[in-house]
């Protein structure tokens, strides 16, 4: 209701019906960009981790080890299959020492509570939380006065640092997390606090950034993530799609034996993978995920995500090529026609903020 009063287009993402824009995805990227903007991803799955075997479990299944974390922080991660590839990539938020609460992807909720519950030992309770949570977040570099005024313990809150808080006594988890390039912060609130914690932070962004603060929808969102090179699952990751090849391998630490997947991916860091990722920026016209990626007739890859930006000005994708296709000249096969594809640096936009990758 909130969004649909706020003029946002809704689509059906996972099952759930989400703003995919309210006024146009690109005045909400560059409000992200340049002050700040409210998402409702609320979409994305939790689960707690509970029990005296927890922080083994998650290291078990998680590929950046969250058992090294202090509580109050939180880790990118990816949940590696037995053949190096990626059943989720996924935030571990370590609350206590044998307390983790951990946001999955909507698409992927069901297969990694599946996934999560055939490892589980009689030391460890998985309990699905992800009915009970909304989640906001608040992106963009105003972010952090914002939450200020409404949470002054956010007050030199690290990156990728987490608490327990309140606000009008009902309980939330935030977290200086996000997934636009730019800072801020991802608050989990029970569904019944959600509406009253949207209309405080759309109130007070106002006031700190004035009347053109307002919610951000998912098109803003992905805009924003290709900008900032963010991978999303079914896109730049997949079960087979292996960590080095998706440019995450700074994610794994092969210092577990014991580690799901460590002899697969030990073999695929040795040897080196056989595609890699590469940033294009395209001439001519926009190429989409699924687009073939050339060197001169032979198809050497595929776009996995592909869009204009409203920040560079210029249409960008990420791809999946095979090794080595970097120094040949390339191009991208759009409705019949190649259209000229430079290799450029990744992130394609670096914001000066110390904002959160996903």
């Amino acid at each position: 209701g909130e969004h649909e009063a706020a003029g946002a287009r809704m689509v059906d993402l996972a099952g759930w019906e989400m703003p995919v824009q309210y006024t146009s995805i690109i005045a909400e990227h560059h409000a992200v960009r340049s002050s700040a903007a409210l998402f409702d991803v609320s979409h994305m799955g939790e689960v707690e981790i509970s029990g005296s075997g927890a922080a083994h479990f998650c290291s078990l299944l998680m590929s950046n080890d969250p058992s090294r974390l202090e509580p109050g922080c939180a880790q990118y991660n990816l949940m590696p299959n037995e053949s190096g590839g990626v059943v989720d990539d996924v935030i571990a938020y370590r609350l206590g020492e044998e307390r983790f609460l951990v946001c999955l992807n909507a698409s992927n909720t069901a297969k990694d509570l599946k996934w999560l519950g055939r490892h589980a030992t009689a030391t460890t309770t998985i309990r699905d939380r992800s009915h009970e949570f909304g989640l906001i977040a608040l992106q963009g570099p105003a972010a952090t006065t914002i939450a200020a005024a409404l949470f002054p313990e956010t007050d030199g809150l690290a990156r990728f640092a987490c608490l327990e808080t309140t606000l009008d006594s009902a309980p939330l988890i935030l977290a200086r997390t996000g997934y636009t390039g730019e800072d801020g912060f991802e608050l989990f609130v029970d569904n019944g606090s959600a509406v009253a914690l949207w209309r405080a932070l759309l109130a007070e962004g106002k006031r700190v950034c004035g009347d053109d603060f307002g919610p951000a929808g998912l098109g803003a969102r992905d805009t924003l993530r290709l900008e900032a090179a963010l991978p999303l699952y079914g896109h730049e990751l997949g079960e087979d799609i292996d960590p080095y090849e998706a440019g995450l391998g700074w994610t794994v630490r092969l210092d577990r034996p014991d580690m799901l997947g460590f002899a697969a991916l030990s073999r695929l860091e040795a040897k080196g993978s056989r595609r890699e990722r590469l940033g294009l920026e395209i001439s001519g016209g926009i190429a989409r995920h699924g687009c073939d990626v050339v060197a001169g007739q032979e198809v050497v890859g595929v776009v996995t995500t592909g869009s204009y930006s409203p920040s560079l000005g210029r249409a960008l994708a990420l791809a999946l090529v095979e090794r080595g296709s970097a120094a040949r000249e390339l191009g991208v096969r759009v409705r019949g026609k190649t259209l000229a594809a430079k290799v450029t640096d990744l992130p394609f936009y670096v914001t000066h903020a110390a904002g959160g990758a996903r």
